[in-house]
Order: structure tokens, then sequence, then C-alpha cells
């Protein structure tokens, strides 16, 4: 990279909150996670040069845009720096971080706040699935899935390759319990008091019914509000800040698009998607061999299953013998144990990295981790962004 980029800060919410019970908005989320971001590298709010909203779908949660005016109300000292929304879809938090690396990686700036925020408890989960439909094909696709778009798009994706590879409901189950059991490890995530037995997950029920066959709710990501916010900075701002804590370093990314359609996409090889992990892994000189953990995409069992192998975990057709023996995966809880909100998630996975690459995620701290990777895809795996951190 032409100037190396580091993450000095990070902070986010409590991913169980519901912001509009407690009369805040998008707003709210903005500025409390960026102001965690900012105390936590320990520079002065004036030191931050532009700034970068990563959000999907605020217009149509909350009726409100113009995101990047936010970050300014966090202090007057951040008054008059430059600002931007970025919209992926689900990627949107890891294309907002892509975005203010390549502002450092350019010279145009050398500190750079990101933060990726979402409120969706603002209507019934049934409105709330018609927006997220927006993230996929929606005029063409919804007259052909209906109500409740993407676990229907996952739902096919999982139907290609149960009949390709032999899957079974109870290995993907296997995904959301340990997605669950590692939430119980992580104080802010949205599942944490929530207990989930294989038994549960493998059995449909009034509780856990079958949304998308095969997918049961307890194979899906649920509706989440929250923030998460790093700050970048570059390497000749590393070099005169003095902090007793360790910068974590981009190593390499890779970010690609696939056409929008799942029926226009390879399925379930999804070349396209591995086409950004092999840019990431050959921009670190890197290999899957070297990563030590992950958090991956996990909207849904199905899509982490996947993960392991867009990303050289396992072979074609082995992901589901990576789950629980391969190097740790989602330690945090992932977006089914976690939460997801939508724009805030691509960030939340680097907030989580740095967690496990500084030693300070607490009883889920990943042992010896000194790469880690994240995977944030948005839409039914149209756009893809692959990073790897790591200390130096």
């Amino acid at each position: 990279m032409p100037q190396p980029v580091y993450v000095i800060g990070a902070g986010r919410t409590d991913f169980k909150r519901n912001f509009r019970k407690e009369g805040k908005s998008i707003r709210d989320i903005i500025v409390e996670a960026g102001t965690g971001a900012i105390a936590d590298s320990g520079i002065q709010p004036r030191d931050v040069q532009s700034g970068v909203v990563g959000n999907f779908a605020s217009g149509l949660f909350t009726r409100q845009l113009h995101l990047g005016s936010f970050l300014v109300e966090i202090d007057e000292g951040l008054l008059g720096i430059p600002t931007m929304h970025v919209e992926a879809a689900c990627a949107s938090g890891g294309a907002a971080v892509l975005t203010a690396a390549h502002q450092i990686m350019s010279g145009a700036h050398d500190v750079v706040l990101i933060v990726g925020a979402e409120q969706q408890k603002t209507m019934s989960p049934a409105d709330g699935s018609d927006v997220l439909g927006a993230a996929a094909d929606y005029h063409a696709e919804r007259s052909i899935y209906g109500d409740f778009m993407f676990p229907k798009l996952f739902a096919r994706i999982a139907d290609t390759y149960m009949k390709r590879y032999g899957l079974t409901e109870r290995q993907l189950a296997q995904v959301a319990v340990k997605n669950y059991a590692n939430a119980k490890r992580n104080p802010q995530a949205q599942t944490r008091d929530i207990n989930l037995t294989l038994d549960q997950a493998c059995v449909e029920s009034e509780a856990n019914p079958r949304i998308a066959p095969p997918l049961k709710i307890s194979d899906c990501s649920q509706i989440t509000d929250g923030g998460a916010a790093i700050v970048l900075c570059s390497g000749t701002f590393l070099r005169r800040f003095s902090s007793p804590k360790r910068a974590v370093r981009l190593l390499g990314f890779g970010h690609t698009t696939d056409h929008l359609p799942l029926e226009r996409k390879s399925i379930p090889e999804f070349p396209i998607a591995r086409a950004a992990a092999r840019q990431a892994y050959d921009m670190a000189r890197l290999s899957p061999r070297d990563i030590h953990a992950a958090d991956v995409h996990d909207c849904f069992s199905i899509s982490e299953i996947l993960a392991y192998e867009i990303l050289g975990f396992a072979d074609p057709g082995q992901g589901p013998r990576f789950i629980n023996t391969g190097i740790p995966i989602n330690p945090g809880g992932g977006l089914i144990g976690d939460g997801h909100p939508v724009g805030a998630t691509g960030v939340r996975q680097v907030v989580e990295a740095c967690a496990h690459l500084t030693e300070s995620a607490g009883a889920r701290q990943v042992p010896a981790a000194k790469r880690y990777l994240t995977f944030n895809m948005g839409g039914s795996v149209t756009t893809s962004v692959v990073m790897i951190w790591g200390t130096e």
C-alpha cells in the first residue's frame, strides 16, 4: 500500500437496545458510536480530518438521510470536515471502511472517522423485511420470492448446496448454536441472554418455525439497532502520535461486485466473492493457513458455510466439516448471535478484530491472534468486502 493504514480506536453500541423505545434516533446511534471510537483512540476530535458513515437504508427505516452531517455533532472540533455516506447493502460498513482507507492510502487525509449505523426497529418485521429486499433486485425478485425475500433467497442457495453436496439441516443448526454460544461471552451481543441448544435449533417448532425451508428462524440473523465505529490513521500520523495501545494494521483487502439477481450468479461457488478473497490474500502476501480467526457474514447459517469455502478455509463441498473444527469463526457471535444492524456490520467486524488483536476481547479472546480476517457481504453474495488485519 502507498501509505499504511492503522486502526487506533474502536467503539460500538449495545446491539440489544431498541433506540426508538429509548426515544432516540439514528443520529444518537452515530454520535454514540463515533464518540466511543474517538475516546478509545486517545486523539483529540480536532485531529480527525474526514468522516465516512456506512448505512444501508436509513431513508426507508427512519426517513433520515444526509447522515455524514451527524458526525460533526460528536464534537465542535469536527465541524467543517468533509463527510460522506456510503451504501452497499449489507456490505455498507465494509465499503465505508475501505473508502476511508483509500483516503489515507492516497495521502488525502491522515485521520478518518468511520461509523457504521442502522436503526431497524422502527416497523413491523414484515415491513422491515420488505425494506431489506432493496438489497436484492427488488422489482424483479420480489415477484418471484414474495414476502421475506432474503430468507427465501438464501434458502434457494441452501437448497442448491444440499442437492450438490448433501448438506443437512443439523449442520445448518450447528452454525447457529455455535454463534449463540459465542454471543453469551460478548457483553454487547443482542442474544447474550438466550440459550439455543442443538435440539432446539434442529427441530421445527412454534418458537422456531421453518420460515423458508430449509431455514428456520434460528438460522437467521435478527432485526437489530446499533452502531460501530473506528478511527483509521496513516503511518505518518501514527509515528507522531504517542499511544500505549497497539495499533492494528490493514494488511490487505479485496472488493468485488457480482450481478444483482441471484439467478445470474454461479451458485454455490460464487467465484466473484472468491476473487475478493484472493485480492486480500495477495495484497497481504498471506494464505488462508496464515489466518488465526475470522468474522464472516453469517446473515443466515448457510452464508457462514459458504464463507468457509469462499475464503479458502475449506474446499468446495467441505464447508460443513469446518464447523467447530477449524479456526475460530465469529467468536463474538457473528450476525446471528451478536446482531445485524445492516450498515454497522462491516465496521463491527473490524471492531471485533481489533479486540482480539489487542488482547482486549475478554472472555471470548482468541489466544495469540495476530492475523484476523473480516468478510462483509451485501445482497445475495453480490458485494464482497474482505479485509485482513494484523499487529506489527
